[in-house]
């Protein structure tokens, strides 16, 4: 008989670096333990959700948000070469943009409607537009654009975001996650109960993963 499947919620937002290196690493940790029966589940996060909804010009976002431009220079250098080892691009000085991200997390909430492998694809096109193509990811076009390269229902999806319906959901979702306690992404929740807050290592997704089966062996003994 099968295994009941380990849940993996994921807690991220797309604007978020880190995220995609924590998507990476998850990945790799799966690959690892193939004999594992995941199911991973994308949750909203905003980093910043007071930004407008059309966004706001990243370099002037930064300054005002860090102040230190040379600080945060250092930062995109640094994730460049962990990205590197990743096999993640970010190409920083092609993004214009910093989006608000509610729009993408509403598809990405639908887009699991077609399951969560399709979801979990969908994540990655919105990365990858983001960080590597610099694109304004709260655009209606580029959202389209992730959807067909991760093969959803393009037409069907834009046709649901167009209502404007989830919005309210999607917010109340964020803020019950700003409620548990999560304070940055990305935030791992293995089976319920066991948080792993950050981009670790592959090893320490491994490790969670396994704390998080045993625990559950436990309690069926």
């Amino acid at each position: 008989m099968a295994s009941e499947p380990l849940t993996i919620d994921v807690f991220a937002d797309p604007v978020c670096p880190w995220c995609w290196l924590g998507k990476r690493r998850l990945d790799a940790a799966l690959a690892a333990r193939p004999d594992i029966n995941a199911e991973v589940r994308w949750r909203p996060y905003q980093l910043d959700p007071s930004v407008p909804p059309e966004g706001a010009d990243r370099a002037e976002y930064l300054e005002a948000k860090f102040g230190d431009v040379a600080r945060v220079r250092a930062t995109h250098e640094q994730l460049v070469a962990i990205g590197r080892d990743e096999g993640v691009a970010f190409l920083f000085g092609e993004i214009e943009r910093f989006p608000n991200t509610l729009d993408c997390h509403r598809a990405i909430r639908l887009a699991a409607e077609e399951g969560l492998i399709a979801q979990g694809a969908f994540i990655e096109q919105l990365f990858e537009l983001y960080f590597t193509e610099g694109e304004d990811i709260s655009s209606p076009d580029v959202i389209a654009r992730a959807a067909d390269e991760a093969g959803l229902d393009v037409e069907t999806l834009m046709e649901r975001l167009e209502s404007d319906d989830d919005s309210e959901d999607v917010r109340d979702e964020i803020e019950r996650a700003r409620a548990m306690g999560i304070d940055g992404v990305p935030c791992f929740i293995f089976a319920g109960k066991l948080v792993v807050m950050g981009a670790h290592p592959p090893e320490v997704l491994v490790e969670a993963m396994d704390r998080a089966l045993g625990d559950e062996d436990d309690r069926s003994d």
